[in-house]
């Protein structure tokens, strides 16, 4: 074999090997990535119907209850337009209260309740994630222009 073949055999050899290590990245990526909607988005049908993605806004006032077993809490999460039920398995972040920000992590359930597998409480006063923060100003303006017309 000459050595311009024994070259082209390691390029090609090497691009073969880049293309496999780009798609496995690219797997790992997808399969890691989680998305976050709002109650709005949720029930307009734009948040996947199997797989785990986040829903944040605002945990609703008096909505919180302790299931009957003990290890599950239920409450609603709200954009200010749309609310959605929620239950969670686990013990909820010292941060977790009524009428403050809250993201969760979960699947979509029977009959439209969310499942959280995870539940993360907003951590000071003036931080809120910034899709949660337009998706509640949107919602707000939307519910304002309503109520003038």
């Amino acid at each position: 074999m000459k050595a311009r073949h024994k070259r082209f055999s390691l390029i090609a050899a090497g691009l073969i090997l880049l293309v496999i290590a780009t798609v496995l990245i690219t797997q790992s990526f997808k399969s890691n990535l989680v998305f976050f909607f709002t109650p709005t988005q949720v029930e307009k049908g734009q948040a996947p119907k199997t797989g785990s993605f986040r829903i944040g806004g605002l945990v609703e006032n008096g909505s919180l209850k302790r299931l009957p077993d003990g290890l599950r809490v239920q409450f609603r999460v709200t954009d200010t337009a749309k609310t959605m039920q929620v239950i969670y398995k686990g013990i909820l972040p010292d941060l977790f209260k009524e009428g403050k920000g809250v993201v969760a992590e979960g699947k979509l359930g029977a009959a439209g309740i969310f499942e959280a597998d995870q539940v993360l409480a907003k951590h000071d006063e003036n931080y809120m994630p910034p899709e949660a923060a337009a998706a509640l100003k949107a919602a707000s303006d939307a519910k304002m222009k309503a109520g003038t017309m």
